[in-house]
Parts: structure tokens; sequence; C-alpha cells
């Protein structure tokens, strides 16, 4: 089974955990960090690393894999080791796996198939007493320069991703040769289940998965999946309070193929396209690297390409001192937001002018992706193009 890591993992799991709480937009991690396995610490595997590691680092900061091929992109892979910033290795022992050879028993020729289990107990079976053989791997653990990146994405006019990223809730339903149909879980499908964990860590997507318990198999039944019903899947995924949904339906054909369709939906688009594949992987690959260019293209910005706009902010809820600091600090993080001024102080009332690099509209789009700050309807007095929020944290 492919591995994540445990920053990754707890949030893909939030949900198989039992934490069935509206997610939304969630707050992503080590963007400019990557892992490699590596041979040994000459020089010359250490630059392999390097090159490795800085396009896993441009993919997931990116979104978006075309950016690869970009002439400032492979110049600046070319030269990794002058965007590092740290670098640290680091071992495991894995378990080597058994050969077909040394797992196989044969039978004596003319013994009956059960002769041996008789005549020779469980602790003098042949391999029972040999010890797990185990051998170490050896790591390579990078961090680079988000800064350094930036820059160089920045002067290619590349767009850069926030690592405030729409939630992904995926729902899939499987049906075997035989007609069987059952819906995606980590004991039923544990390979198919760890691939879409694995590209969520490369990618820099929050996926997430429903907890298939009674509500939802209430709300949602497999042959509804199957069937991509729009307005029962989008029923059913309310209770995450997901940014997207991605739903699937996949069918495991007699000569090994796999023919399906999937369903996107996002803000207020609809999207299906079909399904086809001879590998698992091959399949569930097609439509999380085309959701994820999708989400990437639409919330990622260049700096250099993108208009800068004044936006004025009224935000309600900040009742002290703590509250106006996290609130600065979280609109100073947000990935459109290039300044940030207070104009105004009001009791629990405060307005601030926003340097944005981008659109009205896509600024409060970003920030729609959190539950931090909760839109009020707009009274008669506002000014036009005066956003009204909540603070909630």
């Amino acid at each position: 089974m492919l591995k994540c890591s445990t920053a990754f993992r707890s949030l893909i799991l939030t949900a198989l955990l039992g934490l069935a709480l509206p997610v939304a937009g969630l707050q992503v991690t080590g963007l400019y960090s990557h892992r490699v396995a590596v041979d040994n610490e000459s020089d010359a595997e250490r630059n392999r690393a390097f090159r490795v590691a800085m396009e896993a680092v441009i993919l997931k900061v990116t979104g978006d894999p075309r950016w690869l091929d970009h002439p400032r992109v492979q110049q600046a892979v070319e030269n990794a080791q002058n965007y590092v910033e740290a670098i640290s290795y680091s071992s495991e022992m894995l378990p080597v796996a058994a050969s077909a050879e040394d797992q196989q028993t044969e039978a004596e020729p003319d013994a009956p198939a059960d002769a041996d289990l008789a005549d020779n107990p469980a602790d003098e079976q042949p391999g029972m007493d040999q010890a797990p053989q185990f051998v170490e791997q050896r790591y390579i653990d990078l961090d680079f320069a988000d800064a350094l990146i930036n820059e160089m994405l920045a002067a290619a006019d590349i767009p850069v991703w926030d690592d405030n990223r729409p939630s992904v809730l995926v729902w899939m339903a499987i049906q075997d040769a035989s007609g069987a149909r059952h819906m995606l879980t980590a004991d039923s499908d544990p390979e198919m289940m760890a691939f879409i964990q694995d590209f969520a860590e490369r990618r820099g997507v929050p996926v997430i998965f429903p907890l298939l318990d009674f509500e939802d198999r209430r709300n949602l039944s497999e042959d509804q999946v199957w069937s991509l019903d729009e307005e029962a899947i989008a029923n059913a995924s309310a209770r995450y309070g997901a940014d997207s949904v991605l739903a699937g339906r996949v069918l495991f054909t007699a000569s090994g193929e796999l023919v399906g369709l999937w369903q996107f939906q996002f803000q207020d688009r609809l999207d299906v396209f079909d399904g086809f594949a001879t590998a698992a992987e091959d399949y569930l690959l097609a439509p999380l690297d085309r959701i994820t260019s999708e989400l990437a293209g639409y919330f990622a910005i260049s700096p250099d390409a993108s208009p800068r706009y004044d936006v004025r902010l009224r935000i309600d809820g900040v009742a002290d001192l703590g509250d106006y600091s996290a609130l600065m600090d979280y609109v100073a993080n947000l990935g459109l937001v290039e300044s940030v001024r207070t104009t105004a102080l009001a009791g629990e009332r405060i307005e601030l002018l926003l340097g944005v690099l981008g659109s009205t509209q896509q600024l409060n789009e970003l920030i729609a992706l959190d539950r931090d700050l909760l839109p009020i309807s707009s009274s008669g007095d506002e000014a036009p193009g005066l956003l009204h929020y909540r603070w909630t944290r």
C-alpha cells in the first residue's frame, strides 16, 4: 500500500475518523518540502534527489503538471541546489517480500495432499522458523526556499496556488464482473484508496472521504452513485461542507478492463466525463489530474499578470485584541492579499482596505473556502463594493 505523510493522512482521513464536520477549504502544509528515496549519500545521488524533489514541489505549488515543461522551470530544476533551504537524511527498515520460490511448499510426489501436514507439525514446516527479512531504505528530506521558488515562477508568469485549497469529497461505486456493487472504502478497496491518498499528497489537494455511516447510506445509495444522481449526491455531500464533489462509477469487466463515468460538482458547474483504463491506477489518475488542474486554474494567480485592486472589508465580531491579531494574520496570509490597512474601528466592527492581486470576486471566493469569515447580507446603507463579514474564529 502506498504511504502518505502523517500530516496528509490526518487531513485526508478526517471524515473516516468520525469527524463528520463541515470542512470547506483546508490549509495544506509541506508544499515546499519533499522526501526522496536514495541509494546512498553520494553527490550524484544527492543532485538527482534535488531535481526530483524540486519537480515535485513545482507540481504541488502550481497544481498543474504542464508547467514542468516550461523552459524557465526546466532550467531551475537543473540548478535545483540553488533553491534548497534545508537538507537532512533519514532511514527506515522495510520488509523484503519473500520470493515465490521461498513461499512455495511442494508435496511429496506420491503422498496425499495433506500428508505433509500430518508428518510435519506447524512448528516444523519449512520456512516457519525464519525471521522476517528487512532492508534499510535511505531518504533525503529537502526544504526549498518558498520565496525563491515563487520568484522564479513569477518571472516565468506561472500562477501560484495558495496553500488554502478547496477540499474534494470523493464518492465511488464499484461493480465487479458478476454485477455485485459496493461503495469505495478502505476495507474493500485499500489499494485504490491508497492511490487517491498518495495523489492528494503529491498534488497538495485536500481529499476527504465520506463516513458511509447510517446517515450517508440513508441519503445516498450505491445505485444513486452508480447513476450519478446529481441532486442526491449534492444533498448527501452537504453534511461535509466540501468545496467540490467528485463522484464516479467503475465496472471491472470480465476481460480486466475498467469502464465507467465521472461527475465533478464545483461552484455552479457540473462536469461529466468518461473513464476507461486497463489498470486501476490509470483509471483513478485521469479524473484526479483533471479536477486538480481545474481547481488550480481557478484559484491560482500570477502576481505579475494580475491587476491590483483595492478592496474594502467590513468585519463584525472582533471582540478583543486577540481577535484583532488573529484576523490581521488571517487576512494578510490570504494568497491574493498584497497589503492590509485598518481604516476604521468602532466597537466590535473593523474596516480594512486590502491591496489585492485579483478581483473582488476572486477574493470573496478565496475567503469562502474557510469558515473564519462568514458573509453578512448587504444592508441598504453600505457603500457599493464593500464586502461585509462576521469573524467567527
